[in-house]
């Protein structure tokens, strides 16, 4: 049976590092990225109450009414892409997905010089009046995982034999981090419809909490495989961007949510992601594999766009909420 990896960062957290253990953590990184593109992490270091506090303020959010939340609705987020989505208010591959979900991002000023130029993605976030308490756990929350994230990358870059702050130099010094809250209600037996359908993330790393329901599935060597919650983890995943970074060494590996625990599900996605206005560029040494289009649903290459990310995470995100995209377009 497959499984996916878990990797232990705990090694990257200490003031001394051991280098065996570094190195060891290295190589069984790598192996988890060639193989499947998805690991568990451990040792992160992010507190359970913080964990805990944001289960608690995303169910009370999503228990209330519907025009409640739509006080929220992202068709109030303008540019900056926040806000509040109702159940089959997004679409993967063009078909809507039976799920409710809010987004964030980075919080930005108006004075931040990104916000006065107009910059897409970046902005204000859009926080519920109830639960009041829902602004302070999400910011507190992101700021934390952030942090996992560039532990993460120093780990990635360890993993392909590059300087520990490789990626921190070139693209994530600034990263644009874009987080969600989801909310799957429960699914119908045979509704012939995913929470989630079948997708690549588009950027550089993702970091999934996941509540104690399950669903997530990850297609490992082209077999459809379970990625069930683990106590205090998170699930990462390789994005389009480090795909191409890698050429394709380390893919981007396609995922799906199937709800069929009869509960309610939630899920909280981090995306770690390039700066918006960074090229991203195959790394040097790097000889790259055999393009893997045929074999993807969409039958795309991520190694074929030229441009910045922003240009083409702006293109993914207009396929996903066609009716708000002259917002950000």
């Amino acid at each position: 049976m497959v499984t996916i990896p878990l990797i232990d960062i705990s090694c990257l957290r200490q003031e001394n590092w051991d280098e065996l253990a570094v190195q060891q953590m290295a190589e069984y990184l790598a192996e988890a990225c060639t193989t499947h593109g998805f690991f568990y992490v451990s040792g992160h270091g992010v507190s359970v109450h913080l964990i805990s506090e944001l289960e608690r303020v995303s169910h009370q959010f999503f228990a209330q009414a519907e025009e409640e939340k739509m006080k929220i609705s992202m068709s109030k987020g303008g540019i900056a892409w926040r806000g509040y989505f109702p159940v089959e208010g997004e679409l993967t591959s063009g078909k809507p997905d039976l799920k409710e979900g809010i987004y964030f991002g980075t919080e930005l000023g108006l004075e931040d010089i990104r916000v006065q130029a107009n910059t897409p993605m970046h902005g204000p976030n859009l926080f519920p009046e109830n639960p009041n308490e829902l602004k302070d756990v999400v910011l507190n929350y992101m700021n934390a995982i952030t942090e996992v994230g560039h532990l993460v990358m120093k780990a990635i870059a360890l993993s392909l034999g590059l300087d520990v702050d490789y990626f921190h130099a070139r693209y994530t010094q600034n990263p644009l981090i874009l987080f969600r809250i989801f909310h799957y209600p429960p699914q119908p037996i045979g509704a012939g419809q995913w929470g989630v359908g079948e997708h690549t993330d588009y950027g550089l790393l993702t970091l999934l909490l996941q509540d104690s329901v399950g669903g997530l599935q990850v297609k490992s060597g082209g077999i459809w495989v379970d990625a069930p919650p683990i106590p205090n983890t998170f699930v990462c995943n390789i994005g389009d961007m480090l795909d191409r970074m890698t050429g394709g060494l380390y893919r981007s590996t396609p995922h799906r949510v199937l709800n069929a625990s009869g509960k309610q599900r939630l899920s909280f996605p981090l995306f770690f992601d390039p700066a918006f206005d960074s090229r991203v560029e195959l790394i040097a040494g790097i000889t790259p594999v055999e393009d893997d289009r045929n074999n993807r649903w969409d039958k795309a290459s991520v190694h074929d766009f030229e441009g910045t990310y922003g240009a083409y995470l702006l293109r993914k995100v207009g396929a996903v909420f066609p009716e708000i995209r002259k917002d950000v377009l």
